[in-house]
């Protein structure tokens, strides 16, 4: 009843001055308050509200106020704007800040054209080497097994059917190519995409270089640590990989390496962390730009 009577003396006191706002939680009002406030025409109750006091006088106690932040992203995602990027390296030292073009690291999210070049990339890798032999093919005689009438037995001509053991397999799988057809459009899309998502959660780091002091995997394991949230890297290099690097995280299943020229859709999405050089994003958006030879 206390509380009631306060909060009742609150809004007397608040009817004739000039309005301040104050972040209220409802579920941390005392009891009875609430229910009283949200019959009150000047409060709406919807997760926050919002309460009029005088400007010069505190009305809300410290510990009935939320300590809840709402975050808000401070730009829309997908409108094609360039993007500034801090540069690092594994030692985690500024090498100054570069710019991402927009229209290929800030493009609207779509599922679906991943989803087509995936789906792209896998049936492209496909071996296609399976076979099976056909009755031409089985190792066995031609001659009729016995005479076609007479003996009481099902009428063959020869062993080498499917019906007998070590015999061909009808209708079975030959060599062939599982690749499907994808529009060179689509399949840049893809990458812009994905490259996108990375750096829309905050999963693309870009750094001056991808040099290691020697070849030893402790190096890299002690780099990898010092990421946070990161549980499988690709470091994306402009040019050749460098040997050191290749020795060093070739015996680590969670760290992998590809030049530019090998970066892919399939591989992103496989690996949470994306570290690109400086050299690899200008070889990356030379090769979004270069026009489509049809």
């Amino acid at each position: 009843m206390r509380a009631l009577a306060r909060a009742a003396s609150l809004l007397r006191r608040a009817a004739g001055s000039a309005p301040t706002t104050v972040a209220l939680h409802h579920n941390h009002l005392p009891r009875g308050v609430g229910p009283c406030l949200a019959k009150n025409p000047g409060f709406f109750f919807n997760g926050y509200s919002t309460l009029l006091a005088p400007p010069s006088e505190v009305l809300i106690p410290p510990e009935l106020l939320s300590s809840r932040t709402v975050w808000t992203p401070d730009r829309e995602l997908g409108q094609y704007e360039d993007l500034v990027a801090r540069v690092t390296n594994f030692h985690n030292e500024d090498k100054g800040f570069m710019v991402l073009d927009g229209d290929v690291f800030d493009v609207p999210i779509r599922k679906d054209i991943v989803h087509r070049v995936v789906r792209w990339q896998l049936a492209k890798r496909q071996q296609g080497t399976h076979s099976t032999k056909t009755i031409s093919e089985v190792s066995g005689t031609g001659r009729k097994p016995y005479k076609q009438k007479g003996t009481g037995r099902a009428r063959h001509g020869t062993l080498r059917g499917p019906q007998f053991r070590g015999g061909a397999t009808m209708h079975g799988p030959k060599p062939r190519s599982h690749a499907i057809k994808l529009q060179k459009k689509v399949r840049r899309l893809g990458l812009k995409i994905a490259l996108s998502a990375r750096t829309a959660e905050g999963k693309l780091l870009v750094f001056e270089d991808l040099e290691v002091p020697s070849h030893k995997t402790k190096n890299i394991v002690q780099y990898i640590r010092q990421m946070d949230d990161t549980k499988k890297v690709l470091l994306v290099d402009g040019g050749d990989i460098d040997k050191k690097l290749k020795l060093a995280t070739q015996n680590l299943h969670y760290v992998n390496v590809l030049p530019s020229i090998g970066l892919n859709v399939y591989s992103i999405l496989q690996h949470d962390t994306l570290v690109m050089t400086r050299a690899a994003i200008n070889r990356i958006v030379e090769r979004m730009h270069t026009p489509i030879n049809r």
